[in-house]
């Protein structure tokens, strides 16, 4: 397990990471905002679904995403239909117009990805990119009803280690 100190590290650094972040955001267009952008994007990697599965994919509460829903289904980039199994749920479907909404927001972080780490080699990029992976799996336990139901184990205050029950 690593120390302490590398933890509060990595603190720091998931927060500077908003400068990042914030600077991907700079380059969508005015008329996708990062919630609209992670509706499609999550649309065009998984396919068709419910809104409910979206909200879940997003991890964010079920008004928000009906919000980014309504936003690009009224700019016409995704279609909703009823679903066949249950006729009170709606699927959610990529438009051509979607897709072309999609390739360009993947195009557009891919040059800023490309220009920011052009001083990178494959190899970093690649270990960048498996550690990542590795982190947001991690988290993806979290997302679960169970693991958040699931208390974190108790910590002995003295020795800040997780404590012994018997």
């Amino acid at each position: 397990m690593a120390e302490r100190a590398q933890y509060e590290e990595l603190i720091r650094q998931f927060s500077a990471f908003g400068a990042v972040k914030r600077e991907m955001g700079r380059i969508l267009p005015a008329e996708c905002p990062g919630g609209s952008a992670a509706v499609l994007t999550l649309l065009g990697r998984h396919g068709d679904m419910r809104i409910s599965r979206l909200a879940e994919l997003l991890a964010v509460d079920m008004s928000v995403t009906s919000r980014h829903v309504a936003h690009i289904a009224d700019r016409g980039w995704i279609e909703r239909s009823p679903d066949p199994a249950d006729k009170r749920s709606r699927i959610l479907r990529l438009t051509p117009e979607g897709q072309a909404q999609l390739d360009e927001l993947s195009e557009r972080t891919t040059q800023l990805l490309a220009h920011r780490l052009s001083d990178w080699t494959d190899e970093e990029v690649g270990q960048l990119t498996r550690l990542m992976t590795r982190l947001r799996a991690s988290f993806d336990d979290c997302r679960s009803p169970q693991a958040r139901a699931a208390a974190p184990p108790e910590v002995d205050e003295t020795t800040r280690t997780p404590a012994i029950t018997t």
